[in-house]
């Protein structure tokens, strides 16, 4: 084989191991990739010399065609993502609940962990878009050493999730562990316990509610695992719910079935909170010492938790990162209940469906498609009585104390592939803002495609994350809750503060050999994670052996983490004073 045939093999093999990487295939597929790399080189030097020129070609266009076939014949399994790293983790003791016995896994810090504990009976068949039901009774111990299936939600190729990985977070291992596809089901209404090692009484317990836009996520991500909190003494919890078409839903035909529509995601949480409630202290946790926290969609759901009759009584505080829907006009995740019907009935329509009934016979992996048209809690008269808004001007609430905050760059991967420039930013600012759009102008005034860039990030920014939390301090104010808020400002090797970039802080779960952050990210690390655990412990992040975090009586100064952390003026006063005005607060 000639230099030209050589060059062509090396970079087909070259893209193969790349596409077998990433691409999460078989150990097989790597096996037999070497095989038949072995027998090109060997046909290459023994026999191709000789073959004629059109041999040759069809010689060497046969290894692209079987390394193509090697990717597909070796394609990555769906399967159960394990607990534990390890192949053999020990084993904890036998924990009693309410439905059996189960049995977890002891990690590497000594905390146990039980995952897949079912909170609810499957929501499949007759029980789609139905109440929760409880779970059916098992005699044998449960083995609680793998995930649950994440819930249904539309699947990328692995390629795509590597590439994501990689550009967005920077941050990519490669590994024979994880040559797998995490497995995906309807029947995904399990939670997991994070507990402290040994025995354990009366430890404060916080509930984690995963974010994801309503219609993507996982409970068992490393950056939000309970693993940190676990070891400072603290059970953590969190589970996984309905998503998308099938946790959001709203038709009319529910109305007469179970008198709500719309919210089957969030029933879905309020069940395993009462789950938590009826069996958290058989792990040594205190029910009546319950925090809840979410992040994104899953800080919408606590918001809506925090001001829902159906959750009274199951947690005592919250934490909300990064969303809220208890301004005027929510501006994501959230929709009234006409709207929620009427998106309903166009996709009864879409789907040919004359009845509720037919469209349960529709496979799940037909409808997860429709993630896009039904993300969105709803104002539905049952899980929600009224808007948040309305009901916190009622003084309804059922946390005692608040901590909550955004992050410096939300925006970013919001706006990731429609980035702003000098000819377009007046335009976007104008469509969006309308008669408030020149003071707004006026407020920020690029001179650069840069600037402009910054300027609409900025904006962007404020409208959908940082502006909401803001008007929900207000609102706490009125009502008497403590509520501390915060800015994350820190940039780093990985997200930095990009939407979701404060979560592996506060969760205390930056990887011991990560060179993506730096040591000054793992001392505020323990700073922000500290604060968090002793709210969680005790209602007041400065219960501790921090202090300084301050509340704001009139919604001014934030709380700063990042290279700065203290209390600061709040950057965007003057823009929200303008969205005062254009939402009339």
């Amino acid at each position: 084989m000639n230099a030209p045939g050589w060059i062509i093999t090396i970079i087909i093999s070259l893209i193969t191991c790349v596409v077998l990487e990433l691409n999460k295939n078989t150990l097989a597929g790597w096996l037999l990739f070497a095989a038949a790399l072995a027998a090109m080189a060997v046909a290459g030097r023994r026999y191709m010399i000789s073959w004629s020129p059109w041999k040759k070609g069809l010689g060497i266009a046969a290894f692209p065609a079987v390394c193509v076939c090697i990717v597909l014949v070796t394609w990555p399994p769906v399967r159960r993502v394990p607990a534990a790293d390890t192949a053999n983790p020990e084993r904890t003791q036998v924990y009693s609940t309410a439905y059996g016995d189960v049995r977890g896994v002891v990690l590497d810090s000594g905390v146990e962990l039980f995952a897949g504990i079912p909170y609810a009976a499957p929501p499949v068949g007759e029980l789609r878009w139905k109440k929760p039901q409880d779970p059916q009774p098992w005699t044998d111990i449960l083995e609680c050493d793998t995930f649950a299936p994440m819930s249904m939600q539309v699947q990328n190729q692995p390629v795509y999730s590597s590439l994501a990985q990689i550009i967005g977070y920077h941050d990519y291992t490669i590994s024979l562990k994880d040559n797998y596809r995490a497995a995906y089901s309807e029947d995904s209404l399990y939670l997991n316990i994070w507990k402290p090692a040994g025995h354990v009484e009366k430890a404060p317990v916080a509930v984690y509610i995963h974010g994801g836009s309503l219609k993507t996520g996982q409970p068992w991500y490393q950056d939000y695992s309970g693993e940190g909190y676990a070891k400072d003494g603290v059970i953590c919890v969190n589970m996984g719910y309905r998503l998308g078409v099938f946790g959001f839903l709203a038709v009319e035909e529910m109305m007469e079935e179970e008198g709500t529509a719309g919210n089957f995601g969030l029933l879905d949480q309020i069940k395993a909170l009462e789950w938590v409630r009826q069996n958290i202290e058989n792990f040594g946790g205190d029910p009546d010492n319950v925090t809840l926290i979410g992040e994104s969609a899953g800080a919408v759901c606590v918001d809506a938790l925090c001001v829902s009759p159906l959750s009274a009584g199951l947690f005592r505080r919250a934490i909300m990162e990064s969303s809220t829907i208890s301004s005027i006009e929510p501006p994501h995740s959230y929709r009234l209940f006409d709207e929620a019907l009427s998106s309903g009935a166009d996709l009864m329509a879409r789907y040919n469906c004359a009845s509720l009934e037919e469209l349960r016979q529709i496979p799940a992996e037909k409808l997860v498609g429709e993630q896009e048209t039904q993300h969105h809690v709803t104002i539905d008269g049952y899980v929600l009585p009224d808007t948040p808004y309305n009901l916190r001007k009622q003084g309804v609430h059922n946390e005692e104390a608040l901590v909550h905050g955004y992050n410096a760059e939300e925006s970013g991967p919001f706006i990731l592939f429609s980035h702003a420039d000098l000819k377009d930013y007046e335009q976007r600012v104008r469509g969006w803002a309308g008669e408030y759009a020149d003071e707004i102008l006026a407020l920020y005034d690029p001179k650069t495609d840069e600037e402009a860039d910054r300027c609409w990030a900025k904006i962007y920014g404020a409208i959908f994350f940082n502006y909401p939390h803001y008007c929900l301090n207000r609102l706490e104010q009125e009502n008497g809750v403590p509520s501390w808020e915060y800015l994350f400002t820190k940039d780093n090797g990985r997200l930095g503060s990009w939407h979701s970039g404060e979560m592996v802080y506060t969760f205390g779960m930056i990887p011991d050999n990560s060179k993506l952050y730096t040591e000054e990210d793992r001392k505020l690390s323990d700073t922000m994670h500290t604060y968090f655990v002793d709210f969680v412990k005790n209602g007041d992040p400065n219960s501790g052996t921090l202090s300084d975090f301050d509340q704001s009586p009139d919604s001014t100064n934030i709380m700063e983490f990042g290279t700065n952390t203290g209390m600061i003026l709040e950057p965007d006063l003057a823009l929200y004073e303008i969205l005062d005005r254009k939402y009339g607060w």
